[in-house]
């Protein structure tokens, strides 16, 4: 199972107990990891950013901009609004914020998870994810800061992440 289903999965079952905080991190050696990142965050903004993380996984590498202005179509986003969002960069200094974080904390694969500070790197399986998070909940009396403090919701196409316990 991907990070991604595993990663709603425990959101589902601790929805009271854990958060999740998102960051961008595109590949650097992806064509069009930085505009397809823009488009989330643009389809984020009109309460779609999970359908179109999930459209842009799926259709990849077909990451070209008129693939993501069809991808938007289809999701029924104000197209208008998603192009200028997409050819202004909306996000642009959000992602470079984000970039910069991830350099400074050496993450250089996606995605990695911090889990109340506890660093997962990869696509661990559900049971793994599981297993921490309980570990991490037992403790949560005092949660651990995340390196990055806190942090912005805006979620990623391909990410660092933080789950941490609530309080």
């Amino acid at each position: 199972m991907a990070a991604g289903p595993a990663v709603r999965r425990i959101l589902e079952e601790h929805s009271k107990e854990v958060r999740l905080i998102l960051k961008n991190y595109p590949y650097r050696y992806r064509d069009y990891a930085r505009i397809a990142a823009q488009a989330a965050l643009a389809a984020g903004d009109q309460g779609k950013y999970w359908e179109m993380h999930d459209l842009l996984l799926k259709r990849s590498p077909l990451l070209d901009r008129t693939s993501l202005v069809k991808y938007a179509g289809e999701l029924g986003l104000d197209l208008a609004r998603f192009q200028r969002d997409l050819d202004g960069e909306k996000h642009k200094d959000l992602i470079e914020a984000d970039i910069k974080l991830a350099e400074s904390l050496d993450i250089y694969n996606t995605p990695t998870f911090f889990i109340n500070g506890r660093k997962v790197v990869g696509n661990a399986p559900y049971e793994y994810l599981k297993k921490v998070v309980v570990e991490e909940l037992k403790n949560a009396g005092s949660p651990k800061a995340l390196p990055c403090g806190e942090c912005h919701l805006h979620p990623p196409v391909s990410s660092s992440s933080g789950m941490r316990a609530k309080r």
